[in-house]
């Protein structure tokens, strides 16, 4: 999905929100939120490799890919931040550090393939002025109650899960179908996470992105993930060449 069809979709929906907030306390939201670690897969590492091949010469629709995916993951770390910041709620606090490494993986890609990374580093600033309306929609739209930031949260990893569906479908590239898959798993692990922040308030999250049924799936937990893992280190360590979801490390 493109960013400008995002944009067009927040007018259009309006994310509309009524919920109000409430207390953060909550064991099972706590033990969603260990389970939703970017956890490296052993079988992911088995077809895709243990290191990042550099070699290629990359098209240009898998570059536009990477920079777009760069500014993405940026773009929910951001948001993720404000509303920490907003609401000192430990869910956002959790996914915004999981999302820097998520955004970190892909500028690690960016430089191994020798392009010019355009993430900015302040929070809220993008070199893309789409990403920078999205965040001031975002934010604006999160900062009436903690569940209207929590939908917003969910409708990020709705909007991050169905572009990572289209860039790997897009890519042949063993290194960045690499990195996209651990961060499709990602995006459903804090999916996941916020859908169970809601239901301790006793409310509901319907998807507007992805379909109904692949949402389902997803909170069912139909995947390869072992909800019992504890959290990794996102910890970046350069140079070392590993090629994750989780960006390098040693």
């Amino acid at each position: 999905m493109k960013t400008t069809k995002l944009v067009t979709m927040l007018v259009v929906a309006g994310l509309a929100m009524f919920f109000a907030a409430c207390s953060e306390s909550g064991t099972n939201v706590e033990e969603t939120l260990i389970a939703e670690g970017d956890v490296k897969s052993s079988e992911m590492v088995e077809y895709f490799g243990d290191t990042c091949d550099f070699s290629a010469v990359l098209s240009e629709e898998e570059v536009v890919g990477l920079m777009e995916m760069r500014e993405e993951e940026k773009l929910a770390r951001d948001v993720y931040i404000y509303f920490y910041e907003t609401y000192e709620y430990f869910v956002f606090n959790n996914i915004s550090k999981s999302e820097d490494a998520h955004s970190r993986a892909v500028a690690y890609l960016i430089d191994g393939f020798g392009l010019a990374d355009p993430a900015l580093e302040g929070i809220g600033e993008f070199n893309d002025d789409l990403f920078t309306t999205l965040y001031a929609s975002l934010t604006e739209q999160g900062s009436t109650s903690l569940a209207d930031a929590l939908k917003v949260g969910a409708f990020i990893e709705e909007y991050d899960i169905a572009d990572l569906e289209r860039l790997l479908e897009t890519t042949e590239n063993e290194s960045i179908k690499r990195v996209y898959a651990n961060l499709l798993r990602g995006s459903k692990f804090h999916l996941k996470a916020y859908t169970a922040a809601l239901n301790r308030l006793g409310e509901a999250y319907e998807p507007t992105v992805i379909s109904q049924d692949y949402y389902d799936e997803i909170i069912a937990g139909d995947d390869d993930t072992d909800d019992n893992t504890e959290d990794t280190d996102d910890t970046f360590v350069p140079g070392t060449g590993v090629c994750d979801g989780t960006g390098p490390n040693a």
